[in-house]
């Protein structure tokens, strides 16, 4: 099967790339940089062993910054590659780690492609994050001696039934796994469920409970706060909003207004190359619009602030009244939600929360977050914004949720510890 699915990788080549330039017509990253995704990666900065860590994009990479940074802590004999598929989450590495770490893109699943990184590259370790599981790369990292963790696995019930469809294609990449180091039972029950041994299975928690912002991103947080609430308006933030959720936000947001004519509307979508088209949809509905980038100080005659920058999004919440996950409203399953947790944020999504689900129930079973339909969303924002009590205790409540939980990083750091001495 894994010959196969490598036969029909080469036959989608020509389409992965003509992709790949469609999506630069708006975001040039997609076009630089091709020689890294078929494994042609200058590693002379790297004279020491290589661990590598994979985060796809962005949140991924956000995910990953504590133990990124705990890597390089206690690991210093060791070099740190990080890769990631996306330019945005090219854009967080580069921003959060600077030169301290290697940053490529992750070569394509081509048997060529994968031989060729690994010759270069030679690492020790693997740590591919979340559900990152490429027949090819897991192949090759095994035949060449590379010990590899599933580290900070989740797995839902869709993503269980999909790989369940790839037979023993998925159980041989599940034994090939060295541990997999997953967020919650329900998580490890599928991936037992698929033929991963229980031996190796580790039920860690989850990294993004790991999240803190340290003295600089305080600060920054802070001159954010009294940049969008010089005059006490309420913000209603919408984190990462995908194609269909952003009209849905629209509607909310003008029965919102007809409640509180101060209210302002910041409004991210999660990739940042639709910020021109959401701006659009916006101004179309009559609002004063203005993006991030362009204006970074709304007056009060400003409705709507578009997000259309890379990375700020975790400090921009703790701006917030009230954030809105995106991705929730649409059957996306739903973006981290604690980022705004941390910050103390009262927080609502939609029903589709797959991919946090253990996390949502519970935000949801302590009070900090409320899960509803889109027809409901009005009326709970409008609930929400007139009643100050009740945000207060929702932000108290997310707050303290997150400080509780926290400590998957010490065990994701001993199974780490485990596989290198191995």
């Amino acid at each position: 099967m894994r010959h196969l699915y490598s036969a029909a990788l080469y036959l989608a080549l020509p389409f992965l790339l003509l992709r790949l330039l469609w999506r630069s017509r708006r975001m040039p990253g997609y076009r630089q940089r091709l020689r890294e995704r078929f494994g042609w990666i200058d590693m002379t900065a790297a004279s020491k062993p290589v661990v590598w860590v994979h985060a796809v994009s962005l949140g991924e990479t956000r995910a990953a910054a504590p133990l990124v940074e705990a890597l390089l802590r206690s690991y210093p004999e060791f070099s740190l590659l990080l890769t990631t598929t996306t330019p945005t989450g090219s854009e967080q590495a580069r921003a959060l780690f600077g030169e301290r770490v290697v940053h490529s893109y992750m070569p394509w699943d081509l048997p060529g492609s994968v031989a060729r990184f690994l010759r270069r590259v030679r690492p020790r370790l693997l740590l591919l994050m979340e559900t990152e599981l490429w027949p090819n790369t897991i192949h090759q990292c095994r035949r060449a001696g590379c010990r590899m963790v599933l580290a900070n696995a989740r797995l839902s019930e869709r993503s269980a039934a999909g790989y369940a469809r790839l037979g023993p294609l998925a159980r041989t990449m599940l034994l090939s796994l060295d541990t997999v180091a997953c967020q919650s039972p329900e998580d490890g029950r599928r991936f037992l469920e698929l033929g991963m041994p229980l031996d190796r299975l580790v039920v860690s928690g989850s990294l993004k409970f790991e999240i803190s912002y340290d003295a600089p991103q305080r600060e920054e947080a802070a001159r954010l706060r009294s940049l969008f609430r010089a005059d006490s308006r309420p913000i209603l933030l919408a984190a990462s909003t995908h194609p269909g959720e952003e009209e849905l936000v629209l509607n909310a947001f003008a029965q919102l207004r007809a409640l509180n004519e101060s209210c302002l509307l910041l409004l991210v979508p999660r990739h940042p190359e639709r910020a021109g088209a959401v701006a659009k949809l916006s101004q179309g509905r009559g609002w004063c619009v203005q993006l991030r980038t362009a204006d970074p100080a709304p007056d009060a005659g400003t409705d709507i602030v578009i997000g259309d920058t890379v990375g700020e999004l975790p400090l921009l919440q703790a701006t917030a009244s009230i954030v809105l996950v995106g991705g929730s409203l649409v059957a996306h399953g739903g973006h981290n939600p604690l980022e705004a947790a941390a910050w103390g944020v009262p927080l609502v999504c939609g029903p589709h929360m797959e991919n946090f689900a253990t996390v949502v129930r519970q935000l949801v079973g302590a009070g900090a977050m409320i899960q509803l339909s889109p027809d409901q969303l009005a009326g709970c924002l409008c609930e929400l914004l007139s009643d100050a009590e009740r945000r207060e205790r929702m932000g108290a409540a997310a707050r303290r949720l997150v400080e509780e939980n926290r400590g998957a990083l010490g065990q994701l750091l001993a199974v780490i510890d485990d596989q290198l001495s191995a």
